[in-house]
């Protein structure tokens, strides 16, 4: 019976079995991924997040260390401690998404990154760059008219022929014993 002794592994050796990732880079593409598979989806559960990373090895970095940066260190609408990093945004205390220009963040975060160096990328997640960019023109090209806006005189011949609070006090006349 042999029996084999696992030795630790150097910062380096680690970083060759895990693509090379930071733990933020890791976490950016677990949330991507999740975004990517389930489009109709707008946030995660940071468990949904990390399983995520976990399911695709994108890390060998300890969890509760990847718990933290879902946490705060990639949130870019956290007091930044001590990362900047802006790869999530905090839709609620227990959801996450990926971060969009226009969010608004901490001002510490200022210039820091929202997603990993795209020459850094894990081939095999290459398709995640063009996915991801092509989200960003979407939400960057929003359409013209606002729904909202377009609505304003909408319905107004209703009232064309009488003043508005007249026809307001017409619609309230018989309310709990109003003549």
């Amino acid at each position: 019976m042999s029996t084999h002794t696992l030795l630790p592994r150097t910062i380096d050796q680690e970083a060759q079995i895990s693509h090379g990732l930071t733990v933020a880079d890791a976490v950016w593409i677990g949330a991507a991924l999740l975004h990517y598979k389930n489009p109709a989806q707008s946030q995660f559960s940071k468990h949904e997040i990390l399983q995520s990373v976990v399911d695709h090895s994108l890390t060998y970095a300890d969890p509760k260390s990847v718990q933290q940066h879902i946490n705060q260190h990639c949130v870019a609408n956290c007091k930044p401690q001590p990362n900047r990093s802006r790869m999530l945004y905090a839709t609620s205390e227990a959801h996450r998404r990926l971060f969009f220009d226009g969010d608004k963040y901490d001002p510490a975060r200022e210039g820091s990154p929202t997603h990993p160096e795209w020459s850094r990328l894990p081939a095999e997640y290459d398709f995640l760059r063009d996915w991801y960019e092509g989200l960003h023109l979407t939400r960057q090209n929003p359409p013209t008219v606002d729904p909202l806006l377009a609505l304003i005189g909408a319905g107004s011949d209703i009232w064309k022929d009488e003043p508005a609070d007249q026809y307001v006090a017409n619609l309230r006349t018989g309310w709990e014993g109003r003549p």
